[in-house]
Parts: structure tokens; C-alpha cells; sequence
């Protein structure tokens, strides 16, 4: 059962629920749309908020059955009170932003459509203060707010709508909704947004951190932290390995913050530290889920990097999963417990395959908008 969200403005919730199986959760993507003609390109298709919110909710049920809930009510509104602040000054403050806690050892971080923003225990206990928090939080906000997900799959025409694209009310057909939710899950599991996308969620969320008082330092420190818990693995490990890529990332947001001249000062780390008691584990130390189970949908491979520039790709982002081909992991190691393998064995990333908890159930956590308030007065 669902709890509705409360409305404040900025309408802010973590509900309860049982997530329900992943074939109810999608719809029965196989029997989608079969001998539908092609009558129009998906971009020609105007996408509401409405139908937006329930492409996000498809997504973020998806994202809780594969990783769980961590069933703890405090961290759940801690992070939510955060969210909720930065959320209340983005240019989307009114829609059912929702924030759930992980429960799993990856580090990583979702933002699905419509105001669900998933973020993992152990992306909890790797940051040390709020205001990385809150450059986390606020880079997975823009996504959502410049609808990053949605656009992405619209402007790739990956699929068109068939003649049922026009649902009863006007709107898209759930059929349609649920193509593009299934498409915006892979997406999201494995951080497949543009350059562009992830620039922008990086330049817009220190600016939005910043504008509630929050170190717009708190991004880069998040993602320096990162950068010196891969420092070990051997192979390319992505986006958060030492490579071009992220000390380019880092430089933009150095630059973003001069330019703009983002002085903010505020870390929180005591109430962080009050709230966040656990740290995170190492990545060679972190269970994961047997090899291609939760991996590139479709059977995609992993393209060479000269492939990858020849294209324009898009590249791992979000702020979590950035490991490919790990090195290490002994036979014995490999065939630990049925399906779940060592987190160091090749070829798995072990954030986004990391093992999840087995509860379902969305923490309930409602706040209001003196909670919101009371909370905005520590950020100093």
C-alpha cells in the first residue's frame, strides 16, 4: 500500500510500501506494443509532469526491488530534511520529491524522473560532512529538474510509439510509459548520462548548494573521496577513476564556483556525524550479485575508448558506480553463496552490482514546512 505524500509547497515524502515483483513493476514489458505500427518518433511526444512522476515512480520501484531499504527512520530523514531543503530552491520545488535510502554497500547514487532521488548507504558512509551530502543530493536534483533522463531517451529515438501511443485521456498509453521507464532504468543503473548532462547537473547543483548556504566544495570533496577509495584498482575504473576524465570534471567545477563566485561556507559535519554513524567499505571488500544479473541491459558491451570518442558517448555519471573490469578474486572468492561473487572479481562493478538488503519497504518519513525550516537554520 501506497501513503500518499504530503503537499507542502514543496511536496517532500518518503512513503511506505511493498514494492511489487518486477514484472508487475514494468508492466509485462515483453507483451508491450506487439504488432504496433510505427506511427511517430518518441521525440515528437510531449511527456507531462504527470506522466513523468509515474515513469519515476516505474524506475524508482525497479531501484528498490534490486537494493532495498535501509529500515532506518533517522537516516531516512536526515537525508530527506537535506533534500527537502535544496529541492524547496531548485526551479522545481512543487513536484512529489521523494528520497530513499539504499540499503547496500555500493556507492552510488539515482535520480529517477519526476523527484525520486535514491542515494546508498555506503555513499553515506563514505562522505564525512553535509555539504557533500548536499552536492550529491543536489547533482541528482538537476538531473531531475532539466528532466536529463527523459530528454535523453526522446532525443535518441532508441524506439518509436505505435498506434496505441495515445492513452484514453489524452495522454501517452501506459504501454508507452512503461517502454520508456524500462529504458530509463538501464539508463540509470548504469549512469548513462550525456557529457552535457552530467556537466550541467555538476555546474547547476554547486550553485544550488551554494544558494542555501551550503560549501559548493562539498561536490568536488565527495568526489575526491571517491577518486582516493578506487586509487588501488588497477584497471580504468570510469568516470571516479585518476584519469582525464575526472580531473577535467574537477577542474569545471573549480572553475564554475570562481566564475560564479560561490562563497558559501557551511560543512555541517557534527550533525552529519550525529546522524551518519557507519562508514563505507572498500570496493574489493563489497558482495555483488552474480556477473550480468544487474548489468547492461540488452547485452550491450562495453565499447573501446576510441570507440567512445569516435561517438560522443555517453558516459558513466551520477555519483556512484564507475567500476568496470576489477582485477582480483580467487576461485574460492568467486564461487562464494549461489549467485553473489567477490567484488574484486573481473569484468563486475561493484557498485552498481553490489548485493542489496532484502526489505522493500519505503521508510515512512513525513516533514513539514517548519521541519524544512527549523533544519535550514543549521546550515551554518
Amino acid at each position: 500500500m501506497k501513503t500518499r505524500a504530503v503537499s507542502l509547497g514543496l511536496a517532500v515524502a518518503v512513503v511506505a510500501m511493498w514494492a511489487a515483483p518486477a514484472d508487475a513493476q514494468l508492466g509485462g514489458l515483453s507483451k508491450i506494443a506487439k504488432g504496433a505500427s510505427t506511427v511517430k518518433k518518441l521525440s515528437d511526444i510531449k511527456v507531462t509532469d504527470e506522466e513523468e512522476h509515474q515513469i519515476g515512480q516505474e524506475v524508482s520501484d525497479k531501484v528498490v526491488e534490486a537494493f532495498g531499504v535501509y529500515q532506518d527512520a533517522n537516516v531516512t530523514k536526515y537525508v530527506t530534511l537535506v533534500g527537502a531543503v535544496l529541492a524547496q530552491a531548485s526551479p522545481r520545488p512543487n513536484i512529489d520529491w521523494q528520497f530513499v535510502v539504499l540499503d547496500t554497500d555500493g556507492v552510488n547514487a539515482f535520480a529517477a524522473p519526476g523527484g525520486f532521488v535514491h542515494i546508498t548507504k555506503g555513499l553515506l558512509g563514505l562522505m564525512k560532512n553535509e555539504a557533500e551530502l548536499a552536492g550529491v543530493l543536489a547533482h541528482e536534483i538537476v538531473h531531475v529538474t532539466e528532466k536529463h533522463t527523459v530528454n535523453a531517451i526522446q532525443k535518441s529515438n532508441a524506439f518509436s510509439a505505435g498506434t496505441d501511443a495515445a492513452g484514453t485521456g489524452g495522454g501517452l498509453a501506459r504501454s508507452v510509459l512503461l517502454q520508456i521507464a524500462q529504458r530509463a532504468y538501464s539508463d540509470i543503473l548504469n549512469n548513462n548520462f550525456s557529457r552535457g548532462d552530467e556537466d550541467e547537473a555538476d555546474e547547476k547543483g554547486v550553485q544550488l548548494a551554494n544558494k542555501v548556504g551550503y560549501a559548493p566544495t562539498g561536490l568536488s570533496s565527495a568526489l575526491n573521496k571517491l577518486v582516493e577509495r578506487n586509487k588501488d584498482v588497477k584497471e580504468k575504473n570510469g568516470l571516479f577513476a585518476s584519469h582525464p576524465q575526472m580531473k577535467d570534471r574537477l577542474a569545471n567545477i573549480e572553475k564554475v564556483i570562481k566564475q560564479n563566485r560561490l562563497a558559501a561556507t557551511a560543512t555541517v559535519q557534527a550533525r552529519y556525524a550525529k546522524n551518519i554513524t557507519f562508514d563505507a567499505k572498500p570496493a574489493a571488500a563489497i558482495a555483488t550479485v552474480a556477473e550480468g544479473s544487474r548489468g547492461l541491459a540488452g547485452g550491450e558491451e562495453k565499447k573501446s575508448d576510441e570507440a567512445e570518442k569516435k561517438e560522443e558517448p555517453k558516459k558513466s555519471g551520477g555519483l556512484g558506480s564507475a567500476f568496470s573490469k576489477l582485477k582480483g578474486g580467487s576461485s574460492a572468492e568467486n564461487k562464494q553463496a549461489q549467485n553473489v561473487s567477490s567484488g574484486g572479481a573481473r569484468g563486475v562493478n561493484p557498485d552498481r552490482d553490489a548485493v542489496g538488503g532484502p526489505n522493500k519497504k519505503r521508510v515512512p518519513v513525513k516533514i513539514g514546512p517548519g521541519d524544512i525550516a527549523e533544519f535550514q537554520k543549521g546550515i551554518a
